[in-house]
């Protein structure tokens, strides 16, 4: 096994570890192990295309997107003396970074049941297993740590002073603690009430708004240079106690101003004190956490959907076949408990509602727009990025092996398992972004927009087979995620071209047509009708 140069840092303290009550020698074997395991460990940030033949040294190499957040901390860290403010807003990004890499990342080696299987068969102490747990976690955060906030720390170094370029690597350690004692606290609390099922959707959640953070991150940054003004007065109130990023923007104020008023004082005894209890604390409760992480090996009953008569007649007038109204049921199931598939098209759908909003923002800024009458309602196409890339994980599945069962099952052909399954998509993800969206654009617009509304809702339903059929998966959940390649990447890119086709259309009727966005959408309902008929061939 390689002999990691993390280890052979680590090997400078081995005299604490000792002093401590730990066979160092064996945590350092088992540091050894999973570090080695763990160098074709992909991040969830890029987990939608990797290939297994790149996946060495994964985590490494993803560390370049870190540095790129890191970039909206410079103006913060390095420019300006508003302390208070500057370094509780780049402290809360920074814990928010951390954790939710933590929780994404590496809630496989805190949530690790197979340590207790196979190490605690061994004469191996407990304390030197949570101590090899603890350390794993640790050297991970410290290179996260290092690529977030080495390029602040630099320029603040010239900039700020050497003391403010101390204190801030000080607290940054006090934080990394802070965030792994708290993160293993809340742990503790969920399996202590909850079962482990109820733990991995949380966590699945977690990867999913870290992977839509991913993209909508780079618009942070561009805005992030447009502070111009950091001369912001921060006023102190009770319920100020509980925003931790304050607990550590507080010592600046302290030691580099001077300040010695009493919250100022406070804050910064909590900055330090704090990180110790907490980290205190977790270590009380470890026997208690062991003893809760069996719930993990455990599953939750699923449970049972009520009959509902009139969810019935609408899935009876949406799905015309007893088959597509089975696959329709079953391919929800699968969206809905399918963690792999959860994270790799909820960001996406995050991002669908988020974008239209942004250019309307970009647009609104740059000129001023009259709303009753603008057509940047038309903005909502931006909503059907989502369609390509869900048609194409509509065909992959982590448990495609199971897809045998399809031939037992007495159908002639699997159109209905193909429209079920479209159609549950459209139902269950896009229709509830849609609605979302009009809602809050026919307030903005008024009321004139919802016939072009509705133009674009059929037009969704027409893009979605469209893309179906430009898919070479015609049979869903049957095929590996290890199988969507660049070739498929491109494929959902040059999707986008006749969306825009269908939104420059669009645009066209309704600005030089009258009527146009009504007679158009009843076109385009009875082409649906048509389209929906014809398009779906049979795959055996």
């Amino acid at each position: 096994m390689t002999d990691f140069k993390t280890l052979q840092l680590l090997d400078i303290f081995r005299w604490l570890f000792v002093k401590m009550g730990i066979d160092y020698d064996m945590m350092r074997k088992i540091l050894q192990l999973k570090l080695t395991m763990d160098e074709r460990k992909v991040p969830t940030l890029f987990q939608q295309n990797k290939k297994k033949d790149d996946q060495k040294f994964g985590y490494i190499k993803s560390l370049w997107i870190y540095v790129l957040f890191g970039l909206i901390l410079i103006p913060l860290m390095g420019f300006g003396q508003n302390f208070l403010f500057q370094m509780s807003i780049a402290f809360a990004m920074i814990i928010f970074l951390i954790m939710t890499s933590l929780i994404s990342d590496f809630s496989s080696v805190l949530l690790d049941v197979r340590d207790k299987s196979i190490l605690s068969t061994k004469p191996i102490s407990a304390r030197t297993i949570n101590a090899a747990k603890f350390m794993h976690i640790f050297i991970y955060l410290s290179y996260l740590t290092i690529a977030l906030t080495a390029i602040p720390l630099v320029i603040s170094l010239f900039t700020q002073g050497i003391v403010f370029f101390i204190l801030t690597g000080f607290e940054i350690i006090l934080i990394n603690l802070f965030i792994v004692a708290l993160t293993a606290i809340l742990y503790i609390v969920i399996l202590r009430f909850f079962d482990g099922e109820k733990l991995k959707d949380m966590i699945n959640y977690v990867q999913i708004a870290l992977s839509l953070m991913l993209m909508i991150g780079y618009q942070v940054l561009i805005r992030s240079f447009e502070f111009v003004n950091l001369d912001m007065v921060v006023s102190f109130h009770w319920w100020s106690l509980f925003l931790i990023p304050m607990w550590f923007a507080a010592p600046y104020e302290l030691i580099l101003h001077g300040d010695t008023s009493l919250l100022t004082v406070i804050y910064s005894i909590l900055a330090v004190i704090i990180p110790i209890i907490s980290i205190w604390l977790y270590i009380k409760l470890i026997p208690t956490f062991e003893r809760n992480l069996q719930k993990l090996l455990s599953t939750s009953k699923s449970k049972k959907e009520k009959n509902n008569r009139l969810k019935s007649l609408l899935l009876s007038l949406i799905c015309r076949t007893h088959e597509e109204r089975a696959f329709y049921r079953f391919s929800t199931l699968m969206m809905r408990q399918e963690r792999e598939f959860k994270l790799k098209v909820y960001p996406s759908l995050g991002f669908s509602f988020i974008i239209p909003f942004i250019f309307i923002f970009t647009f609104s800024r740059s000129e001023e727009i009259d709303y009753s009458s603008s057509m940047g309602y038309l903005t909502i196409y931006f909503s059907m990025l989502i369609i390509p890339s869900a048609v194409l994980f509509l065909g992959h599945s982590a448990k495609y092996k199971a897809a045998w069962i399809y031939k037992t099952l007495p159908i002639k052909d699997y159109i209905g398992l193909q429209k079920g399954s479209l159609k549950a998509f459209l139902i269950k993800l896009y229709i509830p972004l849609y609605i979302v969206l009009s809602i809050v654009f026919c307030y903005i617009y008024g009321v004139r927009i919802i016939p072009d509304l509705l133009v674009v809702l059929v037009t969704s339903w027409l893009y979605t087979v469209f893309c179906f059929v430009m898919m070479s998966n015609k049979i869903p959940f049957t095929r590996p995620y290890d199988e969507i390649g660049d070739a498929q990447g491109w494929k959902t890119m040059l999707l986008f071209i006749p969306l825009a086709m269908l939104a420059g259309l669009h645009f066209l009727i309704a600005s030089q047509v009258t009527f146009g966005s009504t007679v158009y959408f009843i076109m385009l309902f009875f082409i649906n009708m048509v389209i929906w008929k014809v398009a779906f061939k049979s795959s055996l």
